[in-house]
């Protein structure tokens, strides 16, 4: 009897609004149940909070964060007014990639039991079910309809399908159980002997456009990108275990020669010597599957990170006299088009191992021809050698602007043709996943031959005009005779420190950093928080390589190029006193308290509900610490619901003030002991256009 298929991504267009409408919950009902039943993989409750890796949160974190992510975005979008569980938000939030700003501290984390997130998980069903039943419709769904939240967290669950089916594998045998649902493929035999296929030359068009376009994708499906590419030969099948198996027998893993810099620094540091999945016992070689070890199935894919494909291309270079390599992304969308593929039907099973349509591993490589080749889509993920970047016309969308722009560093390579376990979005020919090279996934490698060089496309993403102005803003040139304004801030708030104990300082939507720095003048350690990965990205390239390089709009196309180093600018020796978070004002995870001095730079006016941060502040410094608030109190309804405003509006027939409703909420706890100040500031559009602000500045003593 055929396998029942897992619902597809839903098309964004029709013409029965009723049925999408049960589409759209169907598809969001059997992803969650999906995601639920993995988990049902681990034996027992402990299971879920031994980490599997050192650089991943428990799975715990998992199970919760993906129904965090509903709760947060549908606050974002102002779907619903209301979180269920604040604590758990905060704690389920951030952390699912081996970011500099990533909080993957056990010590920091009270974790909640199995049962209590099940629970807030059914919590979260019901809410966006009732979402579902009752949010006006109109089709098609596009980037600004109020359905692309709802959609987007479900595709992000299936993300996660995926993620926390590797930690899974890579857990202690003794923390999994098999599944009869997730059952490891049954056949193995010889692997095929891999050869060579001419692919003729040709050209490439990647992306898609916002408005017209039938699936949902992520921000950097978007745009355009075009190229003409030579003729090349590529392998027939994917890279076997067996094949593998020549190269560590040609010590590969112990020759320093066909390792890239980066790739032997890991291989040294971790001292391997053979894929992770791979298990030596006695004489024989076995391999992990999800739940269990099994006989070397040696016509399956192998699964290495990018570091152990590239030195197999440059072991196979030496000693064949080729120009070996992995395929960059353009290469790989030829080989999509010489196949003849097309993306996987609504009601038919998939053409390779795809989609969770066939089993819950790997498969031998010549089970799936597509072509002339097999396995270009399904079985593995395939590591390329293009680092992730923007297409031309890049844009990020505002309810998730971290979803790719952190992996804008030239660390992350994408991966293409998805695994037996992707779904839902991550199957589609314009997806565009990207992975630190030193990751695991279910993922393996073809290799190609060509004479052609793997070009690198830039992700220099200090090209972005909000990044370049805020680059500027907090570390470039000063404009019609206004000092810096973070610098400014940081030196009045060190000034009316006085004698004050200086040991820690928070900057609170620290944007790109530069108080964070300034404080650290002053300061035996400073947090800088902020909300987006964007701008909090601008400050860790600067602690972490000393420089930050962007790009200024002077008119048109015309633009000019910024370097500043923390040496430039006497930062130098604050950079090992600070470090950086992501996080939201409104909802901060308890460690961040104990504060002698907490500065919010333009803050409370773009927050959803300030009354959260103003009310509860107290809590986070040290009795006898200063608050400094500053802004130029300009409310909008697209970043605070009027109702949530702390003033600018008239009560009981008269003028109440941002500074009057300052008073009222931080009046039990803190006494005003400076200010209101006036402090300019000024933000640089283009070489002719330029914003000048006054910003109010408050500095506030806590007494209680």
């Amino acid at each position: 009897m055929p396998k029942p298929l897992f619902q597809r991504t839903p098309l964004l267009d029709g013409d029965d609004v009723h049925a999408k409408r049960e589409e759209i919950r169907s598809y969001f009902h059997t992803t969650l149940d999906c995601y639920e039943q993995l988990f049902q993989t681990l034996r027992n409750d402990e299971a879920y909070f031994k980490k599997s890796i050192s650089l991943r949160h428990p799975l715990i974190f998992y199970y919760g964060h993906t129904a965090t992510f509903f709760v947060n975005k549908l606050v974002l979008a102002g779907l619903i007014s209301e979180r269920i569980n604040p604590r758990f938000e905060s704690m389920f939030a951030v952390g699912v990639d081996e970011m500099s700003w990533d909080d993957l501290d056990n010590t920091h984390y009270d974790w909640p039991s199995v049962s209590e997130v099940h629970d807030y998980r059914n919590t979260m069903r019901g809410i966006v079910d009732k979402l579902i039943t009752d949010l006006p419709l109109s089709l098609p769904i596009t980037w600004e309809s109020a359905w692309w939240p709802i959609i987007m967290g479900v595709e992000h669950e299936r993300i996660h399908l995926e993620t926390s089916s590797v930690l899974i594998r890579q857990h202690a045998l003794k923390y999994v159980q098999p599944h009869t649902d997730w059952s490891p493929c049954q056949k193995t035999g010889s692997a095929p002997q891999n050869e060579l296929v001419n692919v003729a030359a040709g050209h490439v068009e990647i992306g898609k456009s916002k408005t017209n376009h039938a699936h949902y994708g992520w921000d950097n499906e978007y745009g355009l990108h075009t190229a003409d590419i030579p003729a090349f030969q590529a392998s027939r099948y994917l890279v076997s275990n067996q094949e593998f198996l020549t190269f560590i027998q040609a010590n590969g893993y112990q020759t320093d020669d066909y390792w890239e810099e980066e790739g032997l620094s890991w291989r040294t540091f971790t001292k391997t010597e053979h894929p992770t999945f791979w298990v030596k016992n006695g004489a024989d070689w076995h391999m992990r599957t999800m739940t269990e070890e099994v006989p070397m199935p040696w016509d399956w894919p192998v699964d290495v990170n990018y570091h152990e494909a590239k030195a197999f291309c440059n072991w196979k270079s030496a000693t064949t006299g080729q120009s070996v390599r992995l395929p960059t992304e353009d290469e790989w969308y030829r080989l999509y088009a010489v196949a003849n593929l097309a993306e996987i039907p609504l009601h038919e099973s998939a053409v390779g191992n795809l989609h969770l349509d066939y089993y819950a591993s790997s498969c031998p490589v010549n089970e799936f021809p597509q072509g002339e080749f097999y396995d270009i889509v399904g079985n593995v993920w395939q590591w390329t050698e293009t680092p992730t970047y923007p297409f031309e016309g890049f844009d990020v969308h505002p309810l998730y602007d971290d979803f790719t722009t952190p992996t804008f560093d030239n660390q992350h390579n994408l991966i293409k043709g998805g695994a037996w376990v992707a779904c839902g979005n991550e199957t589609l020919r314009s997806s565009r996943y990207a992975f630190r090279r030193h990751f695991f996934q279910h993922a393996g490698f073809r290799y190609v031959v060509s004479d052609a060089p793997a070009t690198q496309e830039s992700s220099n993403y200090e090209t972005d005009k909000l990044l370049s102005e805020y680059g500027e803003f907090h570390y470039g040139d000063t404009y019609f005779d206004v000092p810096n304004f973070p610098k400014a801030l940081a030196e009045i708030a060190i000034a009316a420190m006085g004698n004050r104990p200086a040991r820690t300082a928070l900057d609170l939507g620290c944007a790109s950093g530069r108080s964070t720095f300034e404080l650290a003048h002053h300061f035996d350690h400073v947090t800088g928080i902020d909300f987006s990965a964007r701008f909090i990205g601008q400050g860790v390239q600067l602690a972490k390589n000393g420089v930050l390089r962007y790009t200024l709009t002077d008119e048109g196309e015309l633009i000019s190029y910024k370097e500043r180093t923390l040496s430039g600018m006497g930062l130098e020796a604050t950079k090992d006193k600070v470090e950086f978070y992501q996080g939201d004002a409104c909802n901060l995870k308890p460690l961040f308290s104990g504060y002698d001095l907490i500065l919010a730079a333009n803050l409370i006016d773009r927050l959803y509900d300030p009354a959260k941060l103003l009310n509860t502040i107290h809590t986070r410094i040290n009795t006898g610490g200063l608050l400094m608030i500053t802004s130029p109190y300009t409310w909008l309804t697209e970043h605070t619901k009027k109702e949530n405003w702390v003033g600018g509006y008239k009560r009981d027939g008269e003028n109440f003030t941002t500074l009057d409703g300052l008073k009222e909420m931080l009046g039990k706890h803190f006494r005003l002991i400076q200010g209101p100040q006036a402090v300019p500031f000024v933000i640089r559009e283009t070489k002719r256009k330029y914003q000048h602000t006054l910003s109010e500045v408050t500095i506030w003593e806590k007494i209680s």
